[in-house]
């Protein structure tokens, strides 16, 4: 299915289906298409809806993995929900986690993929060889198990954000934010249900990062997927959406 973008006010978004709003939380390098199969799927028993985070528009000062919970926040009140389930992979996940933390009755469910937050493997601080064009395919084929996960079409975008001194700057500013912000402290506080789909593979959150974060979360439930990395709904979408489809239906709220 396409993913068509609305506007309004000030915000962008995909919106689709109908039901329990489930928000959507992509990552630095989260193109619309890495979802297209979580939005087919569940699209008809939830509102799946998907902010465009504005990280390449975020005065520069302001660029931090703070300042995108504060923009999921205004979101949600522009949008006027008054419960929501959070779906996060890597920065995604980061961002989901503080608005979590911050508005603890607004959010239901929560589920995190390859999240950031405790510790993670970072694209890179800095790109010494950001114009070698096979250089920036070998960085974006080593957050999949399957380098073919990498199409042309990705790499393009990752080469062409990395090679666009404003946006360079925000990636490399919001990934050591987010290396900055760790969340150890406040997640045992946290006591709604939350599913860890992660990637055996991963590379960037490593295996470790989901066994500390099921430690933590005091109502946690951990899923692995082998051969995958860190972003299980682009590699192995159909076993992703089996696993929280049963998980959803596992926690269903009154």
């Amino acid at each position: 299915m396409e993913l068509k973008v609305k506007k309004q006010g000030s915000f962008e978004y995909v919106e689709e289906g109908q039901g329990p709003v489930l928000i959507i939380l992509h990552g630095l390098f989260g193109a619309l298409s890495n979802f297209k199969e979580v939005v087919s799927h569940f699209s008809a028993n939830y509102t799946l809806v998907i902010p465009i985070m504005p990280i390449y528009t975020m005065p520069m000062l302001d660029t931090n993995v703070k300042r995108l919970g504060d923009f999921l926040a205004e979101f949600i009140e522009f949008k006027g929900y008054e419960h929501v389930s959070l779906l996060g992979n890597s920065l995604g996940g980061h961002v989901g986690l503080i608005y979590t933390a911050a508005h603890p009755n607004k959010v239901q469910r929560l589920i995190l993929t390859g999240s950031s937050g405790l510790y993670e493997n970072a694209f890179g601080g800095s790109y010494p060889r950001k114009s070698d064009y096979n250089f920036i395919k070998s960085r974006v084929e080593y957050t999949f198990y399957d380098p073919a996960t990498a199409s042309k079409e990705l790499v393009d975008e990752v080469f062409e954000i990395v090679n666009n001194k404003l946006k360079a700057i925000r990636i490399i500013s919001l990934a050591k934010s987010a290396i900055r912000h760790n969340m150890a402290n406040e997640l045992p506080k946290m006591n709604l249900p939350v599913c860890l789909i992660w990637g055996k593979n991963d590379h960037i959150t490593p295996p470790e990062v989901a066994t500390e974060f099921r430690a933590l979360l005091p109502n946690s439930t951990l899923y692995w997927v082998e051969n995958c990395g860190h972003a299980p709904m682009m590699e192995r979408p159909s076993e992703f959406n089996s696993l929280l489809q049963g998980w959803l239906e596992s926690t269903q709220l009154a």
